[in-house]
């Protein structure tokens, strides 16, 4: 993988975190696009580390508020959403990286995602009034966490099914993209964790340039501060709609390819 290859997908991971359009599922999309061979689901895992420092430094005021008082309600919360994902990934773990070695089902995955976002904002809008991030119940919390833990295969998009989960449950949509993106933390970390050993498979993580890692990271960093100040706005102004048109209509241009047209699968 070359430098400038690794800023490209640096950039994109750092842009479709936390946009609900999948970030691991454009990054294998781009892969295939660029002809990578290099591990697919390892330089996914530590470029997303990048765009937890941007997470740590636009909601830093919400995670210093948890680290001062760590009993408080959304600390718990937090811990009861991340369980189903640690619980998917060990389970599951041969299978997703399968799943990112061969794209299969990619397309598929794009039009959950889809479905999810038109979903979530049709019960967003029957459930009335919305409820603030105080009135968060151990329901919701759990549910926005199973959603979190089937984003584990690539297209289908975590913040995409987090946020869907919190709105379909009529929670206020700023508290909602908010408890999303510090659900983030512990799932990335859980990830880097995971794939730590990968990094002595080759003595230079796992066959990847270490040059292309750290651009990619910084990549990530940089992009996501601002993906994540545009989609706060975005959220507390706009409905999702738009999101799911895109993911649905780019599933179905990868489904078409993958089935048909195989110009990348």
């Amino acid at each position: 993988m070359e430098i400038f290859e690794a800023l490209i997908l640096g950039a994109v991971q750092g842009i479709t975190e936390f946009l609900p359009v999948s970030s691991s599922g454009h990054l294998v999309l781009l892969q295939r696009i660029f002809k990578i061979n290099e591990p697919v689901l390892l330089f996914d895992t530590v470029v997303h580390g990048g765009t937890l420092i941007a997470v740590f430094i636009v909601l830093w005021r919400d995670i210093w508020n948890i680290l001062r008082r760590p009993l408080q309600p959304l600390t718990g919360f937090l811990v009861l959403a991340t369980i189903p994902a640690v619980v998917f990934a060990l389970v599951f773990k041969d299978s997703i990286d399968k799943a990112f070695a061969s794209a299969a089902g990619l397309g598929f995955a794009f039009l959950i995602t889809a479905a999810a976002l038109g979903i979530s904002e049709i019960l967003s809008k029957r459930s009335g009034r919305p409820r603030e991030g105080g009135t968060m119940t151990w329901a919701d919390a759990l549910i926005t966490g199973i959603l979190q833990g089937a984003a584990i295969i690539p297209g289908v998009s975590r913040s995409g099914l987090t946020l869907s989960g919190a709105l379909s449950r009529g929670l206020e949509r700023d508290f909602a993209a908010r408890f999303s993106f510090l659900l983030s933390i512990p799932a990335i970390l859980g990830a880097l964790v995971l794939q730590i050993k990968e990094f002595g498979g080759a003595g230079n993580g796992g066959g990847i340039d270490p040059g292309a890692l750290i651009a990619g990271t910084a990549a990530a960093a940089v992009v996501g501060f601002f993906s994540i100040k545009f989609m706060l706005r975005l959220v507390r102004e706009r409905s999702l709609w738009g999101f799911a048109v895109y993911t649905a209509l780019l599933g179905l241009l990868v489904t078409a390819d993958q089935y048909i047209s195989h110009v990348f699968f």
